[in-house]
């Protein structure tokens, strides 16, 4: 079967994170996406790992060639726009200004290719006061009140993931699929822009329509876990499990029902949803010492009997040890010319007439330079 974007090609002119995500994804579904790195050592992440394999690089750059090219060399910047005038999608992360200053703005290629969809995304934005800050994925975080609703203010505490990073690569790809489609009616390419603020505060609407609506109040970490009635919990053989009891009255019947806690049926600060609601720090501690009696499987099994949506709060070896996770092949082995076979995770998106293609790992700095260029430069 073909692939979704079978026949689109995609240059890649990004490091890190954001970009290269968004140009993944795009390669996911079968983009022909080519990686445009400098010499001397490519995408810095290629050296956050071993001589031979960098797992950081390699989770956001399968599917992929790599091309070296220096755009501060002008024959080099030549050589790139031949290669522009002939794709369709262009990805770029760097600071707003920073190609324009070499001619590879959007307003300098659209002439040499109309049809071409320029996809920059920056730290906060092409204007405004902030434009020219340096954005990595914390102050994206940070700024957009993301990490407020995910630590304590008072003990803040930054995330083990790049959330606004990959928010801003998955509102890319989403923008660059809707320029696609757009240039089937029109003809012509366009420029798509987002940032790491954009799609974090983005990423928040229903905390910002709450906020918008309520007493102007900001939400905190805790607001979400009340109104939505969510738990954690810790078993007695120490293991940790999660609780959301959202709103349909039977999920707190079921609780109670395997909890066998009757008793906090019957009191009347937890009688009604917006009792639990005002009363939650009192009803988390007392079912904290409930859950406390029995291991986490067993308490996991009650629950899941009576309908209660539950599941243990898995590290990653119980993740990838999961049979559900592996049922869904999310862990896919792709081979590698050094090291063998590398192991990433895979799509969490399935097509059923157009399928998604994960087939090969992320490639060695340079390796399709003469490939598309008909000349080696130096790595």
């Amino acid at each position: 079967m073909k692939t979704a974007l079978e026949g689109v090609t995609v240059l890649e002119l990004a490091n890190y994170v954001s970009g290269p995500y968004a140009a993944m994804l795009l390669g996911d579904l079968g983009a022909t996406v080519i990686k445009i790195e400098a010499p001397g050592g490519g995408d810095p992440f290629r050296g956050w790992g071993t001589v031979e394999y960098s797992a950081t690089f390699g989770s956001l750059n399968r599917n992929k060639r790599s091309v070296v090219l220096d755009l501060k060399a002008a024959g080099d910047v030549a050589l790139l726009r031949g290669l522009i005038a002939d794709a369709d999608v262009l990805i770029q992360n760097f600071r707003p200004g920073t190609l324009e200053r070499s001619g590879l703005g959007y307003t300098d290629l659209r002439e040499d290719n109309p049809r071409l969809i320029y996809c920059a995304i920056t730290g906060f934005g092409s204007d405004g006061p902030y434009r020219d800050y340096p954005g990595y994925d914390t102050v994206g975080q940070g700024m957009s009140g993301l990490l407020g609703l995910l630590t304590e203010m008072n003990d803040p505490k930054p995330m083990g993931i790049s959330l606004s990073d990959h928010l801003a690569g998955i509102f890319a790809c989403y923008g660059v699929l809707a320029a696609l489609l757009a240039r089937e009616r029109t003809g012509r390419g366009q420029l798509v822009e987002t940032s790491l603020l954009e799609s974090s505060v983005a990423f928040l609407a229903e905390n910002a329509a709450n906020f918008f609506e309520g007493n102007g109040a900001p939400p905190s970490r805790a607001t979400r876990t009340h109104q939505a009635q969510v738990f954690a919990f810790v078993a007695a053989d120490d293991k940790p499990f999660v609780v959301h009891l959202s709103s349909p009255p039977k999920f707190w019947q079921g609780l109670l029902a395997a909890t066998e806690a009757q008793g906090l049926g019957g009191d009347e600060r937890f009688a009604t949803r917006p009792g639990r609601v005002a009363h939650y720090d009192a009803l988390d501690a007392e079912l904290k010492a409930v859950f406390r009696t029995k291991n986490r499987a067993v308490w996991l099994e009650r629950l899941r009997r009576n309908d209660v949506p539950c599941g243990p709060l898995n590290d990653f070896k119980e993740v990838f040890d999961d049979p559900q996770v592996a049922a869904l092949e999310l862990r896919r082995v792709l081979p590698h010319p050094k090291r063998g076979t590398v192991a990433v995770v895979g799509s969490a998106v399935r097509l059923s007439d157009t399928p998604v293609t994960i087939v090969g790992a992320a490639p060695e700095l340079g390796a399709d330079t003469e490939r598309y260029l008909g000349k080696r430069s130096e790595a």
